[in-house]
């Protein structure tokens, strides 16, 4: 069963502000701030920019493949199912482990605002999120929505208050533990731009999503990178170092420093917020990633149930729940450090996604929005967060290791006997070494993606396009001898003499050429009789000779009709100009692989359907 499509750009944005604007501003900062001084707002930065790196190329991947899962669908369809089963289980263990730790950050500034137990708090919080994700994903997204709003106009307040506060001796000296802390911070406060992620595991559930995916992802990393820098400013100079020093309550601190203990309160207030938005955020998203891995027989069938009343994957939402509910034992530190590296792995995986899949040359890989200046950018995301990963230290690679080792493990002795999805690496490795290893599954699989991306329709040209005769011809033909083997090929499917057929065709070439540019020819005949109506779709690479101003014709449709189908046939053209008009049609025809990928490519044309 599909998941509707209910998000707008604006949830969008919020889904990714929220999951971002949490942990990473209202905790992180003063713990940061012990590792690399005043020059954490440049660790910030820069684990924004390498964010920005994959946050592009997870953008492509979404326009291409929106659907559930996110980057665990593009490892499993670029880089195969062990791969991707590895990919999956983490982005849902980071994203939970996020969430947690949210809850347990919105727990410590519960007992600052009414004084109740924060594991309780975190406890209870988790539950509510549990049943308002069940209920359905757009009363969970209007919620987001409202918490991302009261959030940015309390943070903007902080910042206009606190601007005549500020000491610029508290900046003073900018790095003094050097340059390698703010490197191995910003791997440290990467786990704050983890709500990327999130925006791609529900792609399947977005509007629109070739716009609203890479808008929404690109305007909330903008804003959020510049609400962490100012904010974060401000509180360094407000704040003398020793009690912003390894504080878990920073900008709370802050503000009582300035605006006194209601000033407290509100930033509290805030912080809570946030920390409702990023949990409630990574409940919805992480579930994702299990419904995903049971799509595809990586993990039980009932990981894959969707809720016949609500359309939510209610055993996924269950499961993800659960597992934040215990995780609330953790300490915060590991929380943190498991959480940062996981999304790390997950970046780097999506940016190696993105480069197989273009190195592929899949003919139906077709993705709305393309990440830019590749691969440069993409060597620039993988060398940096490579780093990310060396900064942090022998005990994260530790835990990258362990993870890595028990997704592998839950696919080679569930997964391996049930994956079956061919993957983009194998057309590589195909282009390379020049062997059969692929069967078209995949270019299928991304033709129905795009089918319901676009939500597309089929009308009855696309049903004749299913069914019609599509010959791939090789070496130099006459128009002669092109309109012979389109005569043998369409007169039996239209109960018409071939002979006949041949005359009608050769004779509409005679009266005036059908060639309406170099490259393309549309020869169309009326038939005798009623109700038959066919079309043959041809490519001659080499070019078939139509005139002396059309002598290497490469893309042929022959349109054959009675005369009851003329409005039909004159809809058909009408399709058939649209198709062709698409600027890189004739790139894509050339290098299309056989019959069947030249079919999809009318097929997939854009252009307007009669319902």
């Amino acid at each position: 069963m599909r998941l509707p499509k209910s998000l707008n750009l604006l949830d969008v944005f919020a889904i990714a502000t929220g999951a971002m604007v949490s942990s990473g501003l209202f905790i992180l900062p003063g713990l940061a701030y012990a590792k690399a001084g005043p020059a954490v707002v440049v660790s910030y930065l820069l684990a924004g920019l390498l964010a920005c790196c994959g946050m592009l190329s997870i953008a492509e991947l979404a326009t291409a493949m929106p659907k559930a899962g996110g980057d665990y669908f593009f490892a499993t369809r670029g880089l195969g199912p062990a791969v991707g089963t590895i990919a999956g289980l983490l982005s849902w263990f980071a994203l939970s482990l996020k969430s947690v730790f949210a809850l347990v950050g919105m727990g410590a500034f519960a007992v600052l605002v009414i004084g109740i137990d924060a594991r309780l708090v975190a406890f209870v919080f988790c539950l509510v999120f549990l049943v308002l994700n069940l209920t359905g994903v757009k009363i969970a997204a209007r919620v987001q929505v409202a918490l991302v709003a009261g959030l940015l106009v309390l943070l903007v307040l902080y910042v206009l208050w606190a601007l005549p506060a500020v000491r610029m001796s508290n900046f003073e000296p900018v790095a003094p533990k050097g340059l390698t802390p703010i490197v191995s911070t910003a791997g440290f406060v990467f786990v704050s731009f983890g709500g990327l992620l999130k925006v791609a595991s529900v792609a399947e559930e977005i509007e629109r999503p070739d716009r609203n995916i890479p808008m929404g992802m690109i305007v909330s990393l903008l804003v959020v990178a510049v609400a962490y820098a100012l904010v974060i400013l401000m509180t360094i100079g407000v704040l003398s170092p020793d009690r912003l020093s390894g504080s878990r309550t920073p900008i709370s601190d802050g503000a009582a420093s300035f605006m006194g203990s209601w000033g407290a309160v509100v930033m509290g207030v805030a912080a809570i917020l946030a920390f409702v938005s990023t949990a409630n955020a990574g409940m919805m998203a992480a579930s994702r990633y299990l419904l995903a891995l049971s799509r595809d027989e990586l993990l039980p069938g009932p990981f894959g149930r969707i809720n016949a009343k609500f359309k939510t994957p209610h055993i996924a939402l269950v499961v993800t729940g659960l597992f934040m509910a215990a995780a609330l034992v953790l300490e915060l530190d590991l929380l943190i450090k498991a959480a940062s590296t996981v999304l790390v792995l997950s970046y780097m995986l999506s940016i190696l996604s993105v480069i197989i899949m273009r190195e592929s040359h899949l003919q139906n890989y077709r993705p709305r929005f393309r990440a830019p200046f590749y691969p440069w950018l993409q060597i620039v995301g993988l060398l940096g967060l490579g780093l990310l990963l060396r900064e942090m230290g022998g005990v994260v690679l530790l835990i990258s290791i362990a993870l890595i080792v028990a997704g592998f493990l839950v696919y080679w002795f569930y997964g391996r006997p049930r994956a079956s999805h061919e993957y983009a690496l194998l057309h590589v490795i195909e282009r390379i070494a020049s062997r059969e290893l692929v069967t078209g599954a995949l270019e299928s699989e991304l033709k129905e993606i795009i089918r319901e991306r676009d939500d597309i329709v089929a009308d009855r040209f696309d049903h004749v396009v299913e069914d019609c005769v599509v010959l791939d011809l090789k070496g130099e033909i006459a128009v002669e001898k092109f309109s012979r083997l389109a005569a043998d090929a369409l007169a039996p499917r239209l109960d018409i003499e071939r002979e006949t057929l041949f005359k009608l065709l050769l004779a509409r070439e005679r009266e005036t050429t059908t060639a309406l540019n170099p490259n393309l020819a549309i020869p169309h005949v009326v038939i005798e009789g009623k109700h038959r109506f066919d079309i043959l779709i041809t490519r001659c690479r080499d070019g078939i000779f139509f005139s002396e101003t059309a002598p290497s014709v490469k893309t042929v449709f022959v349109i054959v009709g009675t005369k009851d189908e003329r409005n039909f046939h004159l809809r058909s053209l009408a399709a058939i100009a649209q198709i062709v008009h698409e600027s890189d049609f004739a790139k894509r025809w050339i290098v299309a692989r056989g019959e069947e990928a030249l079919r999809d490519l009318v097929l997939l044309g854009r252009r307007m359907r009669n319902k």
